[in-house]
């Protein structure tokens, strides 16, 4: 299991717990579930890269304790 923390700016900031294995999906539908929003509604960026929802955590490179932005459409 690996520690992700999402932080959207205006003063939420979540902390989820997931496998290396899981789907950008899986992870917007465990963010989705703390913060009440719909998953679809959700975007996820590191920089100006933003993680399409059929790739894994591992293909993306994403390790336990980094830091992912977390935007609204």
């Amino acid at each position: 299991m690996i520690e992700i923390t999402c932080n959207d700016r205006l003063g939420k900031k979540v902390r989820v717990k997931c496998n290396p294995d899981d789907t950008i999906g899986d992870l917007k539908k465990l963010i989705a579930a703390q913060t009440g929003t719909h998953w679809e509604k959700i975007i996820l960026k590191k920089w100006y890269t933003i993680f399409k929802d059929h790739i894994s955590l591992q293909d993306y490179e994403i390790h336990d304790g980094m830091n992912l932005e977390l935007y609204y459409q």
